[in-house]
């Protein structure tokens, strides 16, 4: 197969399995952390409480490690563990950024689409907008592991 002049060989065909099996573990992991190990308290604290913000961080990564090693080692896919570690360091660091919220308001306003941003019906803006942006993290953490 030929795409802008290059022929794939076997450690970039390589390189390709792992960056998208990461990133359907990470994918899977952000589902799981942020809608079921998260609870109640940290959702609602995160923004004002530093406590509630490392909670919240810790048991998602802890979750996306289990997950990303769960997939990755019975599949004997060969990541490192700099990989993994930047990865997911990558994804504590974004994650933990967007979830402040302001951030994600000055995207929308950069964007000028600050009204999304305020919008509840029929989908609330500040929510899809934080997804949208933690799925872009994601997919450059996947993007760590494969290539690190």
């Amino acid at each position: 197969m030929l795409v802008m002049g290059l022929t794939p060989d076997a450690a970039s065909i390589g390189r390709a399995t792992v960056f998208a099996v990461c990133l359907l573990a990470l994918l899977v992991a952000h589902q799981v952390g942020d809608h079921v190990v998260q609870t109640d308290h940290q959702a609602a604290a995160k923004t004002r409480s530093l406590r509630a913000m490392v909670g919240h961080l810790a048991g998602y990564h802890v979750t996306a490690a289990v997950i990303l090693l769960g997939t990755v080692w019975p599949l004997g896919l060969p990541v490192t563990a700099a990989g993994v570690l930047a990865g997911l360091a990558f994804s504590a660091v974004t994650h933990g950024l967007l979830d402040l919220r302001w951030p994600v308001r000055a995207i929308l306003r950069a964007t000028r689409s600050p009204r999304f941003a305020e919008a509840t019906s029929p989908v609330c803006g500040l929510y899809a907008a934080d997804q949208a942006l933690h799925t872009l993290a994601l997919l450059i953490s996947a993007l760590l592991i494969a290539m690190l």
